[in-house]
């Protein structure tokens, strides 16, 4: 009998009336459970729930909002073993990655546990003859989020917790590949003190969302995903009113200047190429040497050490790389190595053939790596998400600079230099949204903003951080006057600012 993952709707779990989607443990390849898709009377029931929960909800004071977000983190970090293996089990990635994952999330409520702080306005005294002016920040109502596979703990607390914090209530829809953590994520937020309604989590395939896109009482939609994905959800929440903003594909190069550490390079490079099998929006599938002696000592160093990439079962000792999230990925990925080499580029390291004993029907592939790698292929210009490393050799920095620059995508990037005035050029000059300097996977921490340029996002406020705050929330000002009791008379004029 297979588990079964369920909605999570008005303070408890409830079967789905939808269609039934199997979930794998990539690992093994097999079914270890179904997810029960919602009906559209279950979506609707999720919205009813949450707009009536958020009368009470947005007039509860920022102080016990927080005094929620508080017992939350603590009961994230009672269980964080057991989330990561929830994790690790459904999505593939090794259990110090799925649980540095969750390290993230807890950093985001901690951040927001601040909220009271966070929600103050402003306040002019005497802008006018007897008038003062003052600004506060507001809940919008009911929001919702769709969020993808490959972080189903931190993605999706950077959508809700921000929403909740600030006095609203929220409808997610977690990828149907991992669903069953964000169930228990809203379990641990009830055993927290979140009244019911304020939280809820659906599953479903684009009917669920469209229908969330088109609800007149959804106020805002965010989400996580492909780029004509996030394109589409963006372009039909705005066209239907609501505040969007929503995060695309991405393809982060690392440029490495004559002067890096190569030893330090290498390892920054492997790791963030292929830690979590590629499949992180803020990965690196891109190096761009400049000047050939420097694409020839990483590519010694990569060739040698991407083959003894232990790769494996997630919640094995000492894995490094574990597997693709679904067959269909793993085709998708393979089928891009074989684009690579029609395409003319030296395939350096193969590892479509990786047979792991005892799991030889889990989605597994070792490390790719191409060199001599021309920005008009495609493997170069498209987004893979998997674990294959491209090398491109560029004459000069300037070169480099423009060949990032040209990129559709702008979600991160990175330089690896010695070179102070370099790296302060780059950093000023570089079109993307998010930079390291010897840094490999720049993702700001919870206080600042994460979010890219150009085909990487549509919308122009960043999620967490502060601007999760501004996202949340209406701005709203107040001027205020208190007359004596002796009348003036009506005024048709603007009022006197002397």
């Amino acid at each position: 009998m297979l588990a079964q993952i369920n909605q999570f709707i008005n303070g408890q779990q409830v079967i789905g009336e939808g269609d039934v989607h199997p979930v794998f443990n990539p690992a093994l390849g097999d079914v270890v459970s179904e997810v029960m898709f919602s009906s559209s009377k279950q979506v609707e029931q999720a919205i009813i729930g949450a707009k009536d929960a958020f009368i009470e909800w947005s007039q509860v004071t920022p102080m016990r909002r927080a005094r929620v977000l508080f017992k939350f983190k603590d009961l994230l970090e009672q269980h964080i073993d057991e989330l990561a293996a929830m994790v690790t089990k459904e999505h593939g990635k090794i259990l110090d990655d799925a649980r540095g994952e969750i390290l993230r999330a807890i950093e985001l409520v901690e951040f927001h546990c601040a909220i009271p702080s966070h929600l103050r306005g402003t306040y002019s005294e005497n802008v006018g003859s007897q008038m003062d002016s003052y600004t506060i920040r507001q809940s919008l109502g009911v929001c919702a989020g769709v969020s993808p596979f490959n972080f189903p703990v931190m993605i999706s607390t950077w959508q809700f917790i921000p929403a909740i914090a600030c006095g609203n209530t929220f409808i997610l829809k977690p990828s149907e590949k991992d669903p069953s953590v964000t169930i228990r994520l809203a379990e641990l937020l009830t055993e927290a003190g979140l009244p019911n309604g304020v939280l809820n989590v659906v599953h479903g395939d684009k009917c669920v969302v469209d229908q969330l896109l088109h609800h007149p009482d959804i106020q805002t939609i965010t989400a996580v995903g492909s780029t004509p994905v996030a394109k589409y959800i963006y372009e039909t929440g705005i066209t239907q009113g609501k505040r969007a903003h929503c995060f695309g594909g991405a393809k982060n190069h690392a440029v490495i200047l004559p002067d890096a550490d190569i030893d330090q390079t290498a390892d920054a490079i492997l790791g963030a190429a292929y830690g979590a099998a590629g499949e992180r929006c803020m990965a690196i599938p891109v190096a761009v040497c400049v000047g050939d002696k420097t694409a020839d000592a990483l590519v010694s160093q990569l060739k040698k050490r991407v083959p003894e990439l232990r790769v494996g079962p997630g919640d094995e000792e000492g894995i490094e790389m574990g597997p693709l999230v679904t067959a269909e990925h793993l085709a998708h990925v393979k089928s891009y190595i074989e684009i690579g080499v029609n395409e003319g580029a030296e395939l350096v390291v193969d590892g479509r053939d990786l047979k792991i004993s005892g799991h030889e029907k889990g989605f597994f592939m070792g490390g790719c790596l191409f060199d001599h790698v021309q920005p008009d292929m495609r493997i170069y210009q498209e987004e893979i998400f998997g674990p294959v490393l491209c090398i491109l050799r560029i004459k000069d920095f300037d070169s480099a600079v423009e060949l990032v620059n040209k990129h559709i995508y702008g979600n991160g990037t990175a330089i690896f230099t010695h070179d102070g005035d370099a790296a302060r050029t780059f950093v000023n000059r570089i079109q993307a949204g998010m930079v390291g300097v010897n840094v490999p996977i720049p993702v700001p921490v919870a206080y600042h903003p994460f979010g890219g340029w150009k085909q990487s996002v549509f919308g122009d406020i960043g999620m967490h951080g502060g601007q999760s705050v501004q996202f949340y929330t209406k701005l709203k000002s107040v001027t205020t006057r208190w007359p004596k009791a002796v009348r003036t008379g009506a005024e048709f004029k603007m009022p006197n600012l002397k």
